[in-house]
C-alpha cells in the first residue's frame, strides 16, 4: 500500500503499527494528517529561531496553540490548519526578521521536515514520539490554564526547549532524560491547571449528578474547557434553556461557581467515542470546546458547534468574543425534548458521582488513614484514563465491578464511564467510587497519594495503592512520563501498549519501572492484592 500519510499517536492505530492509508482510524484524512505535521514542523522552526533571538508572550501562545491542535480528535479542518501554519510563520518572520531570505543562509530556522522523526531509527524515532506526544498533551493543559490568566515561564520555555531538541541530531542517551523531564515539568503544567480552576471556579465539591434530561430546549457541552461553560451558562441565564454536560465536562458539576447556575442540570451521554450514536437526531445543539471531537454525521451535522481550536469542516465556529448566540438560537429553534427523558450510564445506573478532588479527599484523611489502619480499608485502585472504541475496554468494567468490598476505587478522565454508574456502596463514609475529575486531575491523584505516603511514612509504591490505566491520546502520554517521573512502579496499562514504544524502550520501562500491559480482570487483580 502506498503510504499517503504516516501517524502513531493515538491508541487506536491502524494496526497497533501507524495509520498510513487515505485517512485514520480517527476519521481525519492523509491532507489532514500531513498539515499537523507540517504545522508541526513549522513549530519546531518557530522554537529553533527562538533560542538566539528575542521571543514575545504572543510567540509562546502560539506554540501552545498550534501543540494543542495537532492533538487527536481536535482538529479536522483543513483551511484553519493552513491559518495556524500562516500565522507561525509569519511569527517565525516577526522573531528572525530576514532570515528566511539571508543570502549566506544557515537553515537552522527553517521548518523541520518531520519525515524525519518517523524514519529515524527506531529508539530514536520512539524517544522523540514520546517527546513530541508529550508535550502535545502538556499544551492542552497549558492552554487551559492560560485561557484564565494563570502561565508558567518553566512550561512555557520546556516548549521551546523541547520543540528544538526535536530537531536535532542526538543519541538515546541525550534523548532519555529530556523525554523524563517532560514528566516533571507537566506535573507542575497540572498543578498551574489545578490552581486555576480552583482559584476561579472554587474547590470542586461531591455532588451527585442525574442523567435525565428534563423536556424543552438544551444545550450540550463537551470537551474541557470550564470557561467555555461558565460564559454559556451566563449567557442563556433566564432564556428557558437547560445545560447538560458530556464526556469531560461532567466533573464541572462540583465547581462552586458553575454548579450554583440552576439550569446547569446534569449529564448526557457518556465518553467521547459513543458521541455519533448518542447524538443522532438530538433535538439540541452541541457545543465541542476542546478534543474529543468524532467526524461530525449528517443526522446532527446542523447542531455541531466548535470554538477554541477545535475544528471541523463546515461547522458552525464560535470565535474569541465567545458570542454564544448562535447556539442559543439553534437550542431554542429544535425545542429539546417534549417529555422528561430517562436515560441511563453504561451499566444501567440513572446518577453519577464526580467532585472527589484532593481537596475533598485530603479533608478527610484522618478518618482514610484510620481505616486503612484498622483494616477497613484493605487497598485503593485508581482505574482512569482516556476511553476508546477498541474491543477490550470492557476490562475495566469487569475489573471495578469484581474489586473487593473492602477496596476503594479512585478514578478520572473519559475512561470513568465503564464502570461510573455502577452502585459498589460505601466505605469509611465515602463512596467507593471516588471520581476526582477530569484527566488533568491526575494531578489530584497524585497529591492525595503523595500526602498518604507522607502520612504513612513510607513511598509511593508502598502504599495500598495499584495504577490500572486505560490510555487513548497524547494528553495520557504526558500523564504517564509524570507518573514516572515520580518514581511509581508497577503500572498497568492497557488496552494495548503504545506503538510508538520501541522494544528498547519498552524494555527499559519494563525494567525501571515495572510498567506492564493488563491481562484478564482476575489475573491483574490477583497479582495487584497479592493473593
Amino acid at each position: 500500500m502506498e503510504k499517503k500519510m504516516f501517524c502513531f499517536q493515538c491508541e487506536q492505530t491502524a494496526g497497533c503499527t501507524g495509520c498510513m492509508g487515505n485517512a485514520g482510524v480517527c476519521g481525519k484524512t492523509a491532507e489532514t494528517a500531513n498539515l499537523q505535521d507540517e504545522l508541526t514542523g513549522a513549530l519546531i522552526g518557530l522554537a529553533s529561531a527562538c533560542t538566539t533571538n528575542p521571543k514575545t508572550e504572543q510567540t509562546g501562545r502560539l506554540l501552545i496553540e498550534g501543540l494543542f491542535t495537532t492533538v487527536t480528535n481536535v482538529n479536522f479542518n483543513d483551511e484553519t490548519l493552513c491559518e495556524m501554519i500562516r500565522r507561525v510563520r509569519e511569527e517565525k518572520e516577526r522573531v528572525a526578521p530576514g532570515c528566511a531570505s539571508c543570502a549566506a543562509r544557515c537553515g537552522s530556522t527553517d521548518d523541520y521536515d518531520i519525515k524525519k522523526i518517523w524514519e529515524a531509527q527506531e529508539d530514536i524515532r520512539s524517544l522523540k514520539s514520546l517527546l513530541l506526544f508529550g508535550i502535545r498533551g502538556m499544551a492542552a493543559y497549558a492552554y487551559h490554564a492560560m485561557v484564565l490568566g494563570y502561565v508558567s515561564e518553566e512550561v512555557n520555555e520546556f516548549f521551546y526547549r523541547a520543540l528544538f531538541v526535536l530537531a536535532q541530531d542526538w543519541d538515546t542517551e541525550q534523548l532519555l532524560p529530556v523525554v523524563m523531564e517532560t514528566g516533571k515539568v507537566n506535573l507542575t503544567c497540572m498543578e498551574l491547571l489545578d490552581r486555576a480552576n480552583t482559584e476561579t471556579y472554587g474547590t470542586p465539591v461531591p455532588v451527585t449528578v442525574p442523567l435525565k434530561v428534563e423536556k424543552g430546549p438544551f444545550i450540550v457541552i463537551t470537551g474541557h474547557d470550564l470557561k467555555d461553560l461558565k460564559l454559556l451558562l451566563e449567557q442563556t441565564e433566564g432564556k428557558g434553556i437547560n445545560i447538560y454536560t458530556h464526556g469531560e465536562m461532567l466533573p464541572a458539576h462540583a465547581y462552586p461557581e458553575l454548579k450554583k447556575y440552576p439550569h446547569l442540570k446534569g449529564n448526557y451521554g457518556t465518553a467521547w467515542q459513543n458521541q455519533q450514536k448518542e447524538f443522532a437526531d438530538l433535538p439540541a445543539p452541541i457545543l465541542f470546546t476542546t478534543n474529543c471531537l468524532m467526524p461530525v454525521k449528517e443526522s446532527y451535522a446542523d447542531r455541531v458547534f466548535t470554538t477554541e481550536v477545535v475544528s471541523y469542516p463546515g461547522m458552525v465556529h464560535i470565535g474569541e468574543d465567545k458570542d454564544f448566540t448562535p447556539v442559543i438560537e439553534k437550542a431554542l429553534e429544535l425545542g429539546g425534548f417534549a417529555e422528561d427523558q430517562e436515560f441511563t450510564g453504561i451499566n444501567g445506573g440513572h446518577e453519577v458521582t464526580t467532585g472527589f478532588g484532593h481537596g475533598t479527599v485530603l479533608s478527610v484523611a484522618d478518618k482514610i488513614i484510620d481505616a486503612v489502619k484498622s483494616g477497613e480499608i484493605r487497598h485503593f485502585f485508581l482505574v482512569g484514563g482516556c476511553d476508546g472504541a477498541r474491543a477490550g475496554r470492557n476490562y475495566y468494567t469487569e475489573f471495578v465491578k469484581n474489586t473487593p468490598k473492602d477496596t476503594v476505587v479512585l478514578t478520572l478522565a473519559c475512561g470513568k464511564y465503564r464502570f461510573n454508574d455502577l452502585q459498589l456502596g460505601t466505605i469509611a463514609g465515602l463512596p467507593r467510587i471516588l471520581d476526582m475529575g477530569q484527566c488533568n486531575d491526575a494531578y489530584s491523584a497524585i497529591k492525595t497519594a503523595v500526602a498518604l505516603a507522607e502520612a504513612f511514612d513510607c513511598s509511593v509504591n508502598e502504599l495500598p495503592l495499584s495504577m490500572v490505566l486505560s490510555w487513548y491520546e497524547q494528553k495520557a502520554v504526558c500523564i504517564l512520563l509524570t507518573l514516572l517521573h515520580l518514581g511509581i512502579e508497577n503500572i498497568r496499562l492497557g488496552p494495548t501498549l503504545p506503538a510508538f514504544l520501541s522494544q528498547n524502550v519498552l524494555n527499559l520501562l519494563v525494567e525501571k519501572y515495572h510498567i506492564a500491559p493488563i491481562t484478564t480482570p482476575e489475573e491483574d487483580l490477583k497479582a495487584l492484592l497479592k493473593e
